[in-house]
């Protein structure tokens, strides 16, 4: 299990959680009808997780060394809940395009290597056109007055 599932476990009972948060569980109550925090029902009763704990500390703080309200502090956790699930999507779009990266350096050097052998490089001025051969010589020639 790793550290974000084993932070989201319900273990607290609502007056282990209000101490460890430092409230009163009725602000608990308060919290869960504001829809700020979810904690999950075990048996009907209410457990709380480290995240859920963790998130009435930061409700805490935002209203009470911020002077947020809780409306203020609902659009707060939403807004922070949006940022980190487009963190997310980027941090995957960016491992799929350094996938599609890879994969197209890979199709240029098969292109590149399959070709190595049908292109001869010839110095510059080497290939003289005869006079006969050129298109355009007698089409040139003809115009002039």
């Amino acid at each position: 299990m790793d550290a974000k599932r084993a932070s989201d476990e319900p273990v607290y009972v609502i007056s282990v959680a209000a101490r460890l948060a430092d409230v009163h569980p009725q602000t608990l109550r308060i919290y869960e009808r504001k829809g700020l925090i979810n904690p999950q029902r075990v048996r009907n009763r209410r457990r709380y997780s480290e995240a859920d704990i963790e998130r009435c500390r930061l409700i805490q703080e935002l209203t009470q060394e911020m002077g947020v309200n809780l409306a203020g502090v609902k659009m707060i956790l939403e807004l922070r809940s949006r940022v980190e699930d487009m963190r997310e999507r980027v941090l995957a779009m960016e491992k799929e395009m350094e996938g599609m990266r890879r994969e197209m350096e890979e199709r240029v050097r098969e292109v590149r290597e399959s070709f190595r052998n049908d292109i001869v490089p010839v110095p510059r001025g080497e290939i003289v056109l005869r006079r006969e051969a050129h298109p355009f010589r007698g089409l040139v020639d003809r115009m002039r007055p």
